[in-house]
């Protein structure tokens, strides 16, 4: 008896029988009743021990998103009359953590203030429930338009990876490493890219060593970097550059660098072989990108690009070599093409006038050229100087 097809409830890839997490998005989708509950969607006792724990401040709505680390609510702001976003830790992720290292670590990535962060508005540990809340981001996540419309425009891409870039820049300097960027962590509002996450970033730093021993594990692997992946103790901002590396691929492409049907497999995949060039996957994208995206995912720290900051310079260059590729129509403004209609318009009634002339007094055809180009080429110079 044929089985439904399954697909991921987030982006709606298609999934093999026993795939328990997607292998685009990596949103838990557990096969059976029993696996490990760090991979099954929350459950109505979760929402309701939220709800009940966080009723006094929050009024939760509904679930709308979920992963291996934590669960997002949209909910109502009782006190400020707002939709906000409220992250809460998994609850063994909040028992390994310990609501003193969370919440310290969350109040110094709350200090972040960034046109491309989404900043944070509150946080807390009560009753044993770990969260943070953010404003509510009207639009969508990066995961959600790779979805529904695959690769992005080059245009498009471009900036939202430049933004991205600039949010880690601004973070790196102050002693922050995302360690998790991805499509999913990247919201889209009104054609601004926003960072979120920054929330954990710092508190599963401070606590990789008990998460890792708990089995959980720190980052997403397609968009890890070859040291993270390998548990290397002090990965520093090159690790994020990776990442905006493996988002940037996606975006052009409409895959990640690296796939494979298990975890192990894609981080083996990225350790061990180079991505496939972005040519082979589409044709005809601007050959400067390919160094770029080389310089990127490079397997060493060494060998990358050095900083978020760097990343983004680099992204700027490419933007502006695309931009004098094409015609500037956009800087001929509307007072430019009138003055030189006008001026084409006189020089056409000069030639009418100096043909009638020239017919009238048998003026040879070279003396009334050269009169009609005399001034044209002095009618063209004053009227630039204006």
């Amino acid at each position: 008896m044929a089985t439904a097809a399954r697909h991921c409830p987030s982006c709606h890839t298609s999934l093999a029988d026993d795939e328990q997490f997607c292998h685009r998005c990596l949103i838990a989708t557990p096969t059976e009743p029993g696996v490990d509950p760090r991979l099954t969607p929350t459950s109505a006792v979760e929402v309701g021990r939220v709800r009940r724990v966080l009723a006094e401040q929050y009024q939760i709505e509904r679930v709308v998103g979920e992963g291996g680390m934590a669960t997002v609510f949209r909910a109502e702001d009782l006190k400020h009359r707002r939709k906000v976003a409220v992250k809460v830790m998994r609850p063994e992720l909040a028992a390994t953590l310990g609501g003193d290292r969370f919440l310290r670590e969350v109040e110094i990535a709350a200090r972040l203030n960034h046109p491309h962060i989404v900043s944070m508005h509150d946080s807390g540990d009560t009753d044993g429930v770990l969260y943070y809340v953010m404003p509510f981001v009207e639009g969508e996540s990066l995961t959600q338009r790779l979805a529904r419309e695959g690769p992005l425009p080059v245009a498009d891409a471009l900036r939202i990876a430049r933004q991205v870039a600039d949010a880690l820049a601004h973070a790196h300097k102050r002693g922050i490493i995302h360690r998790d960027i991805k499509p999913g962590n990247i919201m889209l509002s009104e054609g601004h890219a926003l960072v979120a996450d920054f929330g954990i970033a710092r508190a599963l730093r401070s606590g990789a060593t008990a998460i890792t021993t708990a089995g959980l594990a720190i980052g997403t692997p397609h968009y890890m970097s070859p040291e993270q992946a390998t548990g290397a103790r002090d990965v520093d901002e090159r690790t994020d550059v990776y990442a905006v590396g493996a988002v940037l691929y996606e975006m052009l492409t409409g895959k990640p660098p690296f796939t494979g049907r298990s975890a192990q497999a894609i981080i083996s995949h990225s350790i061990t072989e180079p991505h496939q060039p972005l040519a082979m996957s589409r044709p005809g994208l601007p050959p400067s990108l390919e160094p770029l995206m080389s310089r990127a995912l490079a397997k060493s720290a060494a060998d990358r690009i050095a900083s978020a900051e760097a990343l983004s310079h680099a992204i700027a260059g490419i933007q502006i070599e695309l931009t004098h590729a094409s015609v500037p129509l956009s800087n001929v403004t509307t007072a430019d093409l009138r003055r030189w209609g006008i001026l084409g318009g006189a020089l056409v009634l000069a030639l009418v006038l100096l043909s009638f002339v020239a017919g009238r007094w048998g003026m040879p055809p070279w003396l009334l050229f050269s009169a009609f180009a005399a001034l044209g080429v002095a009618t063209i110079i004053l009227w630039q100087k204006k």
